[in-house]
């Protein structure tokens, strides 16, 4: 007969797993995918109007890819998963605000519904409906929520193989 308890940590420890890698599997093919076409990525982190400097810009558009598959390397690793999950919440955070802003202001501008409102925010989906992106980024913060709450512990390599 099992412990119940054994029982419960074992199947925590699954979700936990698997958590980790579609997370970290999210984000390296959203790094990928903006990788494979830098100069449309570039165009549409301009349309955010986040600053006038083309140097920052280009610094932006070199370097997040690369860093969304590097932060999904270390989970699917399972190197540093709280401190990668706590940037990514951060980083999912402040794109989904910039997200919302963009689409309340396609919104004003063509004078549709909200949820009417699709456009390519950037994340390697192509088009979207401003009213699917945002849960999908809620649920995104959520599952790093779950990892930085130090659920993703294990087959991690710091923490050995249980």
């Amino acid at each position: 007969m099992s412990d119940p308890a054994n029982a419960a940590a074992r199947w925590q420890d699954m979700v936990s797993l698997v958590t980790r890698l579609a997370l970290g599997g999210i984000f390296i093919y959203m790094g990928a995918s903006k990788t494979a076409h830098p100069e449309e990525f570039l165009k549409l982190v301009r349309q955010y109007d986040l600053t006038n400097s083309h140097l920052v810009l280009n610094v932006i558009g070199a370097t997040l890819p690369w860093f969304e598959i590097f932060c999904g390397l270390l989970l699917v690793a399972g190197v540093g998963v709280r401190g990668v999950s706590l940037v990514l919440a951060v980083i999912l955070a402040a794109f989904t605000v910039a997200v919302w802003q963009r689409a309340l202001a396609l919104q004003a501008a063509r004078g549709i519904p909200f949820c009417a409102v699709k456009f390519d925010c950037g994340c390697g989906n192509g088009e979207v409906y401003i009213c699917h992106k945002l849960p999908e980024n809620l649920g995104l913060m959520l599952l790093c929520c779950w990892l930085l709450a130090g659920r993703g512990r294990a087959w991690c390599l710091r923490y050995g193989w249980r």
